[in-house]
């Protein structure tokens, strides 16, 4: 009888601290105390968990620096190399106008560089273009560009020269035969425009005298005399109307080539600059 009694005393004392919604499957107080302290426990180690984890790993923004070795040393299939950057920072300069080649942007112009390029393009020049009328401006100041040819019009060239010209007139035997008046010029002086190909050469005795003519007209329009081997012997009555202001002509005595030489001051030099 005392076994059943503290049997059932028992029940209704655990039926009572089990609380309101307490049931047939409620736990005891002793066990929800020992559930309430268990995830208390996995909560904190958890988050210890974390923050140790958080310390282990890397953050976002130190992540290159503290990056392996391996990664470091990757090849480029496995870590795409990044871009050079620039030297310099300074910003690159303007594009070059169309009509202008590349050459000008290795040209220092300074302060110059806006007024030149807006010249090129209101004269609507390219570089070589406007480097030619520069040239053809100051290079040879008070000089004249005289242009002429032979007859057919094969041979052309260009010379600077004085608007007023100095004429010889030779009277050795072959001058003498083809009336070979001429005036001196230094070679850098002159261009041929056209007719390489259709020049041929004669020579006779010491063979300096180079004289030069069309194949087609036979017209002689320039040679390279033998009292100027650096230079050019250009016919006057061969260059283009408007640009000959007027002619002084001079007689060397050629028949007499080796004392007449000798004797002239200025012949022999006119082929220098």
């Amino acid at each position: 009888m005392r076994r059943a009694r503290s049997s059932a005393a028992a029940a209704p004392r655990g039926q009572k601290r089990s609380g309101p919604s307490g049931g047939p499957g409620a736990s005891t107080p002793a066990a929800a105390t020992s559930n309430d302290h268990r995830p208390r426990r996995s909560a904190s180690q958890g988050a210890r968990g974390k923050s140790q984890a958080a310390k282990q790993q890397p953050s976002a923004r130190r992540g290159p620096r503290r990056s392996p070795p391996r990664a470091q040393e990757a090849g480029p299939e496995e870590q795409p190399a990044e871009p050079a950057l620039p030297l310099s920072s300074s910003p690159s300069p303007p594009p070059t106008p169309a009509t202008q080649t590349s050459s000008v942007s290795t040209l220092d112009l300074g302060e110059q560089r806006e007024r030149w390029e807006t010249f090129q393009k209101r004269q609507r020049l390219s570089f070589e273009g406007a480097a030619k009328l520069l040239l053809d401006t100051f290079e040879y100041q008070g000089l004249v560009k005289h242009t002429g040819g032979c007859h057919c019009g094969a041979v052309r060239f260009e010379v600077w020269a004085s608007a007023d010209l100095h004429i010889f007139d030779c009277n050795c035997s072959i001058c003498k035969k083809k009336q070979n008046r001429h005036f001196i010029v230094p070679a850098s002086r002159f261009k041929l425009l056209k007719g390489a190909d259709s020049l041929t050469t004669y020579t006779f005795n010491t063979h300096k005298a180079q004289h030069t003519f069309c194949k087609k007209c036979g017209v002689q329009s320039f040679y390279t005399p033998r009292s100027n081997p650096g230079g050019f012997g250009i016919a006057p009555h061969c260059l283009d109307e408007g640009t000959v202001r007027s002619v002084v002509t001079e007689s060397f005595n050629g028949s007499d080539w080796e004392k007449a030489m000798k004797e002239h001051k200025t012949i022999k030099n006119m082929s220098k600059e």
